[in-house]
C-alpha cells in the first residue's frame, strides 16, 4: 500500500456570503473538477462556520431528528456510532445537499461519459430524488457520525440501492488537535493489477472532502478505466470527533 499526503488545493471558500446556499456555488468549481479528475478527491475549504459545526454536532443527542442509529461494532463496520437524519432534514443539511448537487452532477455526467456508463444525472437534486423514490429509495441518507477514543471507521462504500450518485461530501464538525487527536480521513484507490494506494486527507473544522462513492475514471495507456475507491477514518487517539456525511442518493 502506497501512502500519500493530501496537498490543499486553491479553492478555499470564504465564509461570506453568509448562507450555505450562497457559499457553495461560490466555490472554485473549475479547480474542484480539476482536482477530482487528477487525484479523485478534493476539499472545499471551511465552507461551514464554527457555530454551524457546533450546532450540527450538538444535534446528535436530539433523537427526533434521526430515523435510525447504527452502532458500528455490531455490524463489523469499526467502532463508534452514526445516525441517519429523518425527514424533514435540518436546514443546513438540506441546503448543502441542494447547493452542492448541481456542479457535482456536471462532474458526475462527464465521468460517466468517460467510463462508458449510460446513466446521466439531472441538473437539480429534487429531480434526482424523484428518480430514487420511483425506484423505492425514499429514506434520507445524510448522516451524523460520532467517534470517541479508539473508535474508527473501516474502509467502505456508501451504496444504498439501484440509483447511486457517484460523489459525496464529508464535513468535519470538530476542531482537530483541540476536540480530538487522530481520526484522519482516509481514501484508498485500487487500480487493476496494482497495489492499493491510500491518501490521508487532513481537514479543518467546517471543511468538506469531496470523493467518489464507488469508482472514478483514470486515463491509461489504452484509454480510460475505472478505479475502485473506498473511504474510512483512522483510530481516534483521544477526544471526540463529529462528522456530517452528505450523500445525494436516498436508500430503500
Amino acid at each position: 500500500m502506497i501512502l500519500a499526503k493530501h496537498q490543499r488545493g486553491p479553492h478555499v471558500a470564504a465564509l461570506a456570503p453568509t448562507t450555505i446556499s450562497e457559499r457553495a456555488p461560490a466555490l472554485d468549481w473549475s479547480a474542484i473538477a480539476a482536482d477530482l479528475d487528477a487525484q479523485g478527491y478534493t476539499t472545499t475549504g471551511a465552507l461551514l462556520a464554527g457555530e454551524e459545526c457546533t450546532a450540527l454536532a450538538e444535534s446528535y443527542v436530539a433523537d427526533d431528528l434521526f430515523r435510525s442509529t447504527i452502532v458500528m461494532a455490531r455490524h463489523g463496520f469499526g467502532r463508534g456510532e452514526y445516525k441517519y437524519f429523518a425527514h424533514p432534514l435540518p436546514a443546513a443539511v438540506s441546503e448543502l445537499r441542494t447547493a452542492l448537487y448541481p456542479p457535482l452532477a456536471e462532474i458526475a455526467n462527464r465521468w460517466n461519459e468517460r467510463m462508458g456508463i449510460a446513466v446521466r444525472y439531472p441538473r437539480d437534486h429534487a429531480t434526482f430524488l424523484k428518480r430514487c423514490r420511483d425506484a423505492g429509495q425514499a429514506k434520507p441518507t445524510p448522516l451524523l457520525l460520532r467517534y470517541g477514543p479508539d473508535d474508527y471507521n473501516c474502509l467502505h462504500q456508501d451504496l444504498y440501492g439501484e440509483h447511486v450518485f457517484p460523489l459525496q461530501v464529508a464535513f468535519l464538525l470538530s476542531q482537530p488537535g483541540t476536540d480530538f487527536i487522530g481520526g484522519e480521513f482516509v481514501l484508498t484507490e485500487q487500480r487493476p493489477r496494482m497495489q492499493s494506494r491510500a491518501e490521508v486527507v487532513p481537514l479543518r473544522q467546517g471543511e468538506g472532502v469531496i470523493f467518489p462513492v464507488h469508482h472514478r475514471p483514470v486515463k491509461g495507456t489504452r484509454g480510460t478505466y475505472r478505479v475502485t475507491m473506498r473511504h474510512g477514518v483512522s483510530r481516534i487517539r483521544s477526544g471526540r470527533r463529529h462528522t456530517l456525511g452528505i450523500i445525494f442518493h436516498d436508500a430503500k
